[in-house]
């Protein structure tokens, strides 16, 4: 099993504090770095001192590191069209060496949107919107070099594009398709994804949403076994009880909570819990670190976790 680190810098981080976090997940040894793609905070946090962008930021990071894997767990439909999308994530892909994921979803905080001026249609648009941009962005990353590519959909078309630039990545960038929809979203995964991710769902609705995933690549005559499956879970690690209780309560979180609904508790713990997603069919994890200035709780993982998975 693959450890990836998952950030969520809306609730208050800067910069600095994002390129603190990937080093230390390169020089520990975990697969990648992933972040969020939101605008605003969420819980009642200030979210000081603001959002920062994915794609910029991921772009930052690309220079400044040279292993790890990059990428949105997941950025909106909404925020970005999808020619303007394809361009940054293949220019991003590029300044990284070919080190870039790319996670897309329909998007879902209207009160973000609302606060920046973002249209914020409904689900079912959002979900027209999210085909059609991973046509399009597969679709432009796909033309051959010399050739041209066109598109006409119901709320986007395209006209003579060059589909420049193109990815270092052949023949793109990964995909990566999640959520707990149980028809539409297993539909598009199994089109258009490389990677399918059940994010923060309890062990048996995990293991029944990858079910229906497979299924619908066997419906399309897909093999299911050349889709990665992944979770995303809130990790809460300590060497005792009491540096649990303080790393709980630093997330606003008792250790009960942790321990129960989280990848929480002490180092044999957290490697039993992510076990359990391994047999479930998760051949990656994502563990979703809230307080990004605690590094020594990484390393931590690194030393007493990772190795056991």
């Amino acid at each position: 099993m693959l450890l990836r680190v998952f950030t969520e810098p809306q609730q208050g981080a800067t910069y600095d504090d994002l390129l603190a976090v990937a080093r230390t997940t390169e020089e520990c040894g975990f697969d990648a770095f992933f972040r969020s793609d939101h605008y605003l905070a969420f819980g009642g946090l200030p979210g000081l001192p603001g959002p920062t962008d994915a794609w910029i930021t991921l772009a930052g990071l690309a220079r400044e590191t040279s292993r790890i894997r990059l990428g949105t767990l997941v950025s909106p439909v909404t925020f970005r069209p999808p020619g303007v999308l394809a361009i940054s994530v293949a220019q991003v892909d590029a300044m990284s060496g070919g080190r870039i994921e790319l996670g897309l979803g329909a998007g879902w905080n209207d009160e973000e949107h609302a606060a920046y001026g973002l249209a914020f249609p409904p689900l079912r648009e959002r979900f027209e919107l999210l085909e059609e941009q991973l046509e399009i962005v597969t679709g432009l990353w796909h033309t051959p070099e010399g050739e041209r590519f066109g598109f006409g959909g119901r709320h986007y078309r395209l006209d003579n594009s060059p589909g420049l630039p193109k990815p270092v990545q052949r023949p793109r960038p990964p995909i990566i398709l999640g959520g707990a929809g149980g028809r539409k979203t297993p539909a598009l995964a199994a089109r258009f994804a490389d990677e399918f991710n059940v994010p923060f769902h309890p062990l048996e609705q995990t293991h029944a949403q990858f079910d229906r995933v497979r299924a619908a690549c066997e419906a399309i005559g897909r093999d299911p076994g050349s889709l990665v499956l992944s979770a995303a879970l809130t990790v809460c690690c300590a060497a005792d009880e009491g540096e649990l209780g303080r790393r709980a309560s630093a997330i606003g979180r008792t250790v009960e909570n942790v321990r129960r609904w989280d990848a929480g508790g002490l180092p044999a713990e957290v490697v039993e819990r992510l076990g359990a997603y391994r047999h479930a069919g998760a051949s990656r994890v994502y563990l979703q670190l809230l307080d990004l200035r605690d590094l020594d709780h990484l390393r931590l993982l690194a030393t007493e976790v990772l190795p056991h998975v």
